[in-house]
């Protein structure tokens, strides 16, 4: 049976494309006629962009974006400061090394990585069903059904990907738990600019506060800016290209900017919440249907894709009945993750660009999922690296790197020193090297999404893991 994923922004998309790449069948719908046009999220992080690499469209994103640009802060038309993003937030700066090979954050408008995607899946063999509205989700032990108005769906299981306003999750009763900000709103969309030079996210202010600020970010490949504006809660403005650019006169003090061809608008309230389940039977949810929080941080369509990546291996187990069980690890692994993520983007909200304080990282590369029930590390003294970790990348003798060896829907054993165990996977041997603090005759076991799910010295232990 096929499976049924509901929502092809960038979570859907990602999970179809792994599902694509594994001969999972599925159907992708979308209650839209096409890909989004307007930017949104405008930032793939780190750890992102390894995924992208693995899901092979690494190069598309880079031709697509381009590094974040500093953030300049005018008091009218006088250039006050330039800061990096890094300085912006309070968060570290990763340097580059064999172990992170993209050690920046990579600035592209959301509907060109969705569009990225797009073009990957269709390569795949894979295709979204656009205007089919999901209306109904129904389940019974044995397959769900997807009612849409243009007939039933019957699936083996059913993914909902559909936003923080997902139908599929009121359709299987998870609460929504959290907060609204009910004393802002956010004003954000595209609109072409005349009169600013550089790129830069240009921090438009007529007296210098942040807090007052009227935000234009150049989007890279395009004419396009991106607008953000904070409005109290009271303040509810026309959608029109008009009271953007009333708006923009008032915070900035100028008259010698020309906004127009406005191409996208929305009026949000900030909203903290997520799912106290991510799965009701044969349901499962992922990306802003389990978990919205303030875009402040550039975490929540990284998180969506987190989502889909961990979950698209486990889901072609359960399809082919290989291993059902491993379902039940979807939520274990990514709960966890989702309640500190809301956690990080309300702090960087609430400092509000103001800067003099310290963040955690936003890169996602030291998400870990050492408490988690796939996490196997039986030594009696282990290191630094831990099963559960991402695994980091290196250099290899043939000129390559382990990134490429672990490119695919498939495991890969590294045998650091040690005899080479007939367990069916792609092995490499090797010594110890940087990022992997382990003894010579340790097995390092990396799973398809590029996590270690076990460290051992013993190759019976992995057999058992692997069930082989």
């Amino acid at each position: 049976m096929t499976v049924v994923i509901v929502g092809a922004g960038p979570t859907g998309l990602t999970l179809a494309c792994d599902l694509a790449r594994r001969q999972v069948p599925f159907r992708l719908l979308d209650k839209a006629p096409g890909v989004f046009p307007g930017s949104r999220a405008k930032g793939l992080q780190q750890r992102t962009l390894e995924v992208c690499a693995d899901l092979g469209v690494l190069d598309a994103v880079r031709a697509g974006g381009a590094p974040f640009p500093e953030f300049r802060l005018y008091r009218g038309r006088e250039v006050l400061w330039e800061r990096s993003l890094s300085e912006m937030l309070g968060t570290p700066e990763l340097s580059a090394s064999v172990t992170v090979p993209f050690p920046d954050p990579w600035l592209i408008p959301q509907w060109r990585t969705e569009e990225i995607l797009h073009r990957r899946l269709v390569e795949l063999g894979g295709q979204v069903e656009w205007n089919t509205e999901v209306l109904a989700v129904d389940q019974d032990a044995d397959s769900v059904i997807a009612h849409t108005a243009n007939g039933p769906i019957e699936a083996a299981y059913l993914v909902g990907t559909d936003g923080g306003h997902s139908t599929v999750r009121k359709a299987i009763g998870v609460d929504f738990i959290g907060d609204a900000a009910e004393s802002e709103r956010t004003l954000i969309g595209d609109v072409r600019v005349r009169g600013l030079n550089g790129r830069y996210c240009h921090i438009l202010t007529g007296g210098g506060d942040v807090g007052q600020r009227f935000s234009l970010w150049n989007l890279p490949g395009s004419d396009y800016y991106q607008f953000v504006v904070s409005l109290p809660a009271e303040q509810t403005p026309e959608l029109t290209l008009d009271a953007v650019r009333r708006l923009c006169a008032q915070r900035s003090g100028r008259t010698d900017l020309e906004l127009f061809d406005l191409r996208w608008i929305s009026l949000y309230r900030l909203n903290v919440r997520m799912v106290d389940r991510y799965r009701v039977g044969r349901v499962l949810l992922a990306g802003d249907a389990a978990h919205v929080h303030s875009s402040a941080g550039g975490q929540g369509l990284n998180t969506g894709i987190q989502d889909a990546y961990n979950l698209g291996w486990k889901l072609a187990a359960a399809v082919d009945g290989t291993d059902p069980g491993l379902l039940e690890t979807y939520a274990a692994e990514r709960m966890p993750v989702a309640a500190n993520v809301l956690g990080l983007s309300s702090l960087l909200h609430q400092q509000d660009f103001r800067g003099g304080s310290t963040a955690p990282a936003i890169h996602q590369l030291d998400i870990s999922y050492r408490d988690g029930p796939l996490a196997l590390d039986d030594r009696a003294d282990p290191g630094t690296l831990r099963a559960g970790d991402r695994a980091p990348d290196g250099l290899l003798p043939s000129g390559t790197t382990l990134f490429d060896a672990f490119q695919g829907p498939h495991h890969t054993l590294l045998a650091f020193d040690a005899p080479t165990p007939n367990l069916g996977l792609p092995t490499l041997t090797l010594s110890p090297c940087e990022g992997y603090d382990v003894s010579p005759g340790t097995y390092v076991l990396v799973r398809p999404d590029g996590y270690i799910g076990a460290i051992t010295e013993n190759a019976a232990v992995l057999a058992q893991y692997l069930r082989v």
